[in-house]
C-alpha cells in the first residue's frame, strides 16, 4: 500500500512549475521541507517577460490577478493567470500553480498549489501538496500539527508511516474533491479523483476514486 503514497501514484508532475523538486522525492510528504529552498533556486531563474518580482523573493506572473488586499510574503511564485483574491494571506513558502484560485480569507503556508487547484474560500492550507484541479470546498482546511505536538504518521491499510515531520497536512491527489468545512488532520492523503463530504473529519490515506462519506465510511465510486 505504501506505493500509493508516491509522488506517482498522486500527481501528475507535468501540471507544475515544481517538476523538479517533485522527482527529487520518492513519497509526497519527502517534498514538504524542500519548497522554501526550492523558490529560492527557481524564482531567480524565471523569464522576466513573462514574471515580475516584487519584494524579496515574490515572483509573480505578469498575467496573474492579484487583489490590492491581498497580503504575500515570500518566498513565493504566483503562476501564469492565477487569481489571489481579496484578503488572501501567502505567509511564505509558496506555489501558487497557472490558473489556480486563492479566495477570500485564504491563507496559505509552504505548499504546493498544482495548476488550476482552487481553494477559493476561507481555507487554510498549511505544509501540504494539492495536485491538478484539486478543489477545496469553503471553509475546508488541513490541520499540519497534532495536539500533542509528535511527529505526524499516516495511517494507511492499518499500517502507521512515519514522515519524521512535526508539521504536515495534506496531501491531495488530482482531481481530488473536498467538501466544504471538511477538516483533513495532520498525515491525510487524499488519493486522484476522490472526494471527501462536507463535514467530514478526515485521518489517513483514502483511496483513489472513492468516497469519504466518514472516517468510517468510504466506498468507491461507480
Amino acid at each position: 500500500m505504501t506505493d500509493n503514497l508516491k509522488v506517482e501514484y498522486l500527481f501528475d508532475k507535468s501540471q507544475t512549475i515544481a517538476h523538479d523538486l517533485l522527482v527529487s522525492g520518492t513519497y509526497a510528504w519527502e517534498i514538504i521541507p524542500k519548497i522554501g529552498d526550492f523558490i529560492l533556486e527557481l524564482g531567480p531563474s524565471l523569464p522576466k517577460d513573462e514574471y515580475d518580482q516584487i519584494g524579496d523573493n515574490i515572483w509573480i506572473a505578469k498575467s496573474a490577478k492579484v487583489a490590492p488586499s491581498a497580503s504575500i510574503s515570500g518566498p513565493t511564485i504566483i503562476g501564469k493567470d492565477a487569481e489571489i483574491r481579496h484578503c488572501a494571506f501567502i505567509r511564505g513558502n509558496a506555489i501558487v500553480g497557472e490558473g489556480a484560485v486563492v479566495g477570500n480569507s485564504t491563507e496559505l503556508k509552504n505548499v504546493i498549489l498544482f495548476n488550476k487547484v482552487q481553494v477559493p474560500h476561507y481555507n487554510y492550507v498549511g505544509d501540504s501538496i494539492l495536485g491538478y484541479k484539486a478543489h477545496m470546498g469553503a471553509g475546508s482546511i488541513t490541520s499540519n500539527v497534532k495536539s500533542d505536538k509528535t511527529l505526524v504518521s499516516i495511517n494507511c491499510a492499518g499500517e502507521k508511516i512515519p514522515t519524521h515531520l512535526k508539521k504536515l497536512g495534506a496531501l491531495i491527489g488530482d482531481y481530488a474533491e473536498i467538501g466544504c468545512n471538511a477538516v483533513l488532520n495532520p498525515g491525510s492523503v487524499i488519493g486522484r479523483n476522490s472526494s471527501v463530504y462536507p463535514l467530514t473529519m478526515v485521518r489517513g490515506y483514502i483511496p483513489e476514486n472513492s468516497i469519504c462519506k466518514r472516517t468510517d465510511l468510504i466506498v468507491t465510486k461507480e
